[in-house]
């Protein structure tokens, strides 16, 4: 069904790509508007047009979720446009608005704000593309195109050394990953022949040439390594510290989120679609993909227990959340499956808000010349209590306490390892939460019981990057009874996959 603006636009049978198209002429408006005026102060008309075109972008997308979700098929196959991809677009677009309002105010004063603005939109349009890559060699042009801009973004403060750093780590274990990735890619396409997800699906239920098997298997470990490198899953998560912790606050939140939900996505298609059997080649990757989830969230709740720093606390607890997420994929049995990808789902919808808003705090923090401490943080609440308040929102969402949709999201996590009898991806789930709301209370209770920092003083509350702030923990807020909203669109796109 074409929709009129569609008909309009005389889209055809490209309708289904509208998002991905806003955003692509969003991010060509913005090198346009800082060509026009290259040598003025245009940040204020840069932010707004990617503001602009990343909400016209998630428009869209929640229309075509809510009202045709119908899976359609574009360019022989290549692109699938289907209730999974259009979820993952509402994520990458919510985030992208989210961090275009904050930056406004974060490099108002900085150089190179057009290809700042650029490049936060080209990287969503890939995560956007890979959400709809119905082929191995699509999904890896997607990925390519999601992480190229990233690691120019987490750059971008060049005259930082920690940025500099963290880019060049982010960069060459990315740019390792891919190899692998692809080289993974081209055994599977050597044993089946084919690079459409489905059709790989198809040749393997018909049987391959047993002299093939190893080959095969190898190159499905590989693809499973690149897709732990975009989760940030341990032990593929050296680079993600460094580069969030170096990479500007609202950045960290764009990677730590939009990024990461890029990654499940990609594992989503390609393992449930190319591999829909737990054992291929004599690899189990339901069992790879549980001691990945059980190691990694272990490690990273008990890496940020340890740190003292909070933007660094919160780039463990990330990896952390990454574990959460890959029980979706650790605990498929055959019982209750598309309850548990469609739990994956809802969790890292919540995620990319309560996280992405935990991050814009600490840039706001930082526009305050806060350090990055927690005695830092001591009585900050006495000066900006509302910033506080969403801070502190924000961290009992990512605790799981019930107050916000973290708390519904990990419910169904714990609902489906119950169900499909993985009681100890069950176990490790409850016990590392419960340790994650000794880790964040610690921010809360420096905001608002320690006294604050003699001297210090707050002169300025950058708009923009405090209604961001705002906007996050309220959404947060509301997704703990507004989840059944999108209960029923995950359940289906997870269906669809099985």
């Amino acid at each position: 069904m074409t929709d009129p603006v569609s008909a309009a636009l005389g889209l055809g049978g490209y309708q289904p790509l509208v998002p991905a198209l806003l955003l692509g002429v969003t991010a060509l408006l913005v090198l346009l508007v800082d060509t026009i005026w290259p040598n003025e102060q245009s940040n204020t008309l840069l932010a707004t047009v990617t503001i602009a075109g990343s909400l016209a972008s998630l428009l869209v997308a929640g229309a075509q979720l809510f009202l045709s979700p119908e899976a359609a098929t574009l360019f022989d196959g290549q692109l699938i446009v289907d209730g999974m991809s259009l979820f993952f677009t509402v994520i990458f677009t919510s985030v992208t608005a989210l961090v275009a309002l904050a930056s406004h105010d974060y490099i108002a004063d900085r150089p190179n704000q057009g290809e700042y603005y650029a490049l936060v939109v080209l990287a969503a349009t890939g995560m956007t593309m890979l959400a709809s890559a119905n082929s191995l060699v699509t999904a890896f042009v997607s990925l390519e195109l999601a992480s190229l801009p990233s690691y120019a973004l987490v750059a971008y403060l060049k005259d930082n050394r920690g940025s500099a750093e963290g880019a060049l780590k982010y960069l060459l274990i990315g740019g390792l990953s891919s190899a692998v990735f692809l080289y993974g890619i081209s055994l599977v396409y050597a044993v089946t022949g084919t690079l459409t997800l489905a059709e790989i699906a198809t040749v393997l239920d018909a049987g391959i040439d047993g002299s093939l098997t190893g080959v095969l298997g190898i190159g499905i470990v590989m693809i499973l390594g690149g897709v732990a490198f975009k989760t940030a899953s341990v032990p593929f998560h050296f680079w993600a510290p460094e580069a969030y912790e170096g990479a500007p606050a609202p950045i960290a939140g764009f990677l730590s989120s939009a990024s990461k939900a890029a990654g499940f996505v990609l594992a989503f298609r390609v393992f449930l679609t190319a591999f829909p059997t737990s054992a291929v080649a004599g690899v189990d990757w339901v069992l790879a993909f549980q001691v990945l989830a059980l190691i990694t969230m272990t490690l990273g709740t008990f890496a940020a227990a340890t740190q003292e720093e909070v933007k660094r606390m919160l780039a463990y607890s990330s990896i952390a959340h990454a574990g959460y997420a890959l029980i979706a994929l650790g605990a498929l049995t055959g019982a209750a499956d598309q309850l548990l990808v469609g739990a994956g789902m809802l969790h890292l919808l919540v995620y990319g808000f309560m996280n992405t808003g935990a991050f814009l705090f600490i840039a706001l923090a930082e526009q305050w010349g806060i350090g990055r401490r927690f005695e830092d943080f001591n009585g900050l609440a006495k000066e900006a209590p509302v910033a506080c308040t969403a801070m502190s929102l924000f961290l009992v969402s990512l605790a799981g306490l019930p107050f916000g949709g973290g708390f519904v999201s990990k419910y169904f996590l714990l609902l489906g390892t119950v169900l499909t009898s993985s009681y100890l991806l069950a176990a490790a789930l409850i016990v590392n939460s419960a340790l994650s709301v000794f880790i964040y209370a610690r921010v809360i209770k420096a905001m608002w019981i320690e006294d604050p920092v003699p001297g210090r003083t707050i002169e300025e509350y950058p708009t923009g990057l405090y209604a961001a702030v705002v906007v996050a923990a309220v959404v947060t807020v509301l997704l703990l009874p507004g989840l059944a909203l999108f209960t029923d669109p995950a359940q289906l796109a997870s269906n669809a996959l099985f």
